[in-house]
């Protein structure tokens, strides 16, 4: 992949600033897209080609755009768009217009994790994992470390908690082998409870944006959903179910701490140690490295160049 693979970016012709982006982890695959030497002059060298436009493009002018691609060149109609991706934090919905359905139907997917109910489709589509807020200079967590607490909880009071977050939330807090805090808490304060807790809760439907720096601290992932995820980061290249514990909504506090106190017993230092090495993947660099976020990415891109073959011709 390093030495072979190349994209060609398609971006509007009308469009005259630098592409904008809603989210840092956008802004920085797309500045280390456009910096490496994955890209490509040539489309004719190209194995995929990158359908650009910015966050605040409305769907008609994505429409446009692909209808222009349409029309002036020729590889979007030799496979309906199926060697083209696009990225898109939010994810393209089903709409009527013939160019969109061909973008959202066989187009690779680029949206943010989590990416909106009814926006994903899991055979083909990619999640960009959070950008990481916390300093990574930091040594990550011992791999033999003496946890002090069973869980650890930050609750987002602010983004619409729910009435099934906040009645676990008050049963837990008044065990002492979990520790509560607060969206507030001070960044040294949650990276001593990330490296001092087992198992780190997150709710899907509230914010899972942690879940990388829980991995990288060694507080293994405890997702409550109401249903399966089908749009976790990496899903080609991780085995989530040996590095996060995935439970449903309905469990109440006591079965919450039996599931993780039988996950303790079945090879949690396995599980605690795959997930710490895990966490390379999540890392976002200004200057991308080896494994990290950025690469993994283009991995399951480079996976996917090959879902439509077709025979290589020069086009004039």
């Amino acid at each position: 992949m390093l030495h072979t693979f190349r994209i060609f970016i398609c971006s509007p012709q009308n469009t005259k600033n630098p592409i904008s982006y809603n989210t840092p982890a956008e802004s920085l695959f797309h500045t280390s897209l456009v910096n490496s030497p994955f890209v490509t002059q040539n489309p004719n060298e190209a194995h995929l080609f990158f359908v650009l436009f910015p966050s605040d493009f409305s769907t008609r002018s994505i429409a446009r755009l692909v209808r222009d691609l349409r029309m002036e060149l020729p590889y979007w109609n030799r496979t309906l768009g199926a060697d083209h991706f696009y990225m898109s934090c939010a994810g393209i919905g089903y709409e009527s217009d013939r160019n969109l359905v061909e973008l959202k139907k066989n187009s690779i997917q680029i949206s943010c994790f989590p990416t909106p109910y009814g926006k994903f489709i899991p055979h083909k589509d990619i999640t960009l994992p959070p950008f990481n807020p916390l300093p990574h200079s930091l040594p990550q967590a011992p791999v033999n470390k003496t946890a002090t607490f069973l869980g650890y909880f930050r609750s987002y009071g602010d983004r619409g908690d729910g009435e099934s977050q906040s009645s676990l939330v008050n049963d837990l807090s008044g065990d002492p082998e979990f520790v509560i805090g607060s969206n507030a808490s001070d960044q040294l304060t949650h990276m001593v409870r990330l490296a001092s807790s087992k198992f780190c809760l997150f709710f899907y439907a509230v914010d899972v944006s942690g879940i990388g720096d829980a991995l990288r601290f060694g507080c293994v992932p405890v997702v409550i959903t109401e249903g399966p995820i089908q749009d976790l980061p990496f899903l080609d290249v991780i085995r989530w179910s040996e590095i996060a514990v995935f439970v449903g909504t309905g469990r109440g506090a006591k079965e919450l701490k039996h599931v993780l106190e039988r996950t303790c017993k079945d090879g949690y230092e396995r599980m605690r140690g795959l997930g710490m090495k895990a966490s390379q993947h999540w890392v976002w660099n200004e200057s991308p490295q080896p494994y990290d976020a950025f690469h993994t990415v283009l991995f399951q891109l480079w996976s996917r160049r090959h879902a439509i073959r077709y025979a290589r011709r020069e086009w004039v």
